[in-house]
């Protein structure tokens, strides 16, 4: 199978995989440009209430494929910052379902997602100083607001990898699960988000990452929809609520949106 994300819907829980095994599923040019419309996709579909997103088998992302980067180094470095930044933006909430390398563009890509999850054994790298290469402003700010300065310093200063003890002490990841048991957590938590108002999560999502000109807009939402009537109801009738809020297409966040205005930057593999 040629390199490419696969991706399935099902129980209101979106997957995607970065499906490159033969390369420990590094990101090639053209699946750096695919991420972008999937997201875009999924995002407009009112069957997703959440996306996981994780890699084929044993790894989740080594960064990128080198090899396929050959046009301009400006186009290149481009591709992995549109592709983070079409994640951060995608108004539900994402979750990175980690195994095996998560370096260098992986890394972007875990960070540029809401929650991660990791499986023991794991390893993380920021590894641009390896090649020369000017980490984008956005990535940065995204690394230090998780990690802090001081490890985001060592991440990027080393290039080293860390286990899953020092990224889950450090903020980098959110829980980390025994071998065999990622999937398992992952499919539970996921249906807890997907039961819960997506109304409520899309907002907080916006004001966490610091979105001040949208209280209008949530209020007017808020008092459009029915999900306080329902949850309040759910609750005194002691019943699972059934939230239907879903976020309009016209109101959907692209990358263009963001309010991130960063200087390309590329992904990298391990050295």
């Amino acid at each position: 199978m040629e390199p490419q994300l696969l991706h399935s819907v099902g129980d209101g829980v979106a997957t995607v995989v970065i499906h490159h095994p033969a390369k420990r599923n590094a990101m090639t040019a053209d699946m750096w440009r695919a991420l972008p419309p999937l997201l875009d996709g999924l995002a407009a579909d009112p069957d997703v209430r959440v996306l996981v997103l994780t890699g084929e088998g044993g790894t989740f992302c080594a960064g990128a494929d080198i090899s396929t980067l050959r046009g301009s180094s400006d186009e290149a470095q481009g591709l992995a910052v549109h592709a983070e930044e079409a994640l951060a933006v995608f108004p539900k909430p994402t979750l990175a379902a980690i195994r095996g390398y998560c370096v260098g563009g992986g890394s972007q890509l875990a960070a540029a997602c809401d929650l991660r999850f990791a499986e023991e054994g794991a390893r993380f790298g920021v590894t641009p100083a390896k090649l020369g290469i000017v980490y984008a402003a956005s990535a940065t700010r995204r690394l230090v607001s998780l990690v802090g300065p001081a490890t985001a310093k060592y991440l990027l200063f080393s290039g080293e990898l860390i286990d899953t003890e020092r990224a889950l002490r450090t903020g980098l990841v959110d829980e980390v699960l025994p071998e065999g048991e990622l999937d398992k957590r992952v499919g539970e938590f996921t249906r807890v988000l997907a039961a819960r108002s997506l109304l409520t999560q899309a907002s907080a999502k916006e004001f966490a990452q610091g979105r001040t000109d949208r209280d209008a807009y949530w209020a007017e939402q808020a008092r459009g929809s029915d999900e306080t009537a329902e949850g309040v109801a759910a609750f005194l009738e002691r019943r699972p609520p059934r939230f239907t809020w879903t976020t309009p297409v016209s109101a959907t966040p692209t990358a263009e949106a963001s309010t991130a205005t960063a200087p390309p930057s590329t992904a990298t593999t391990p050295g």
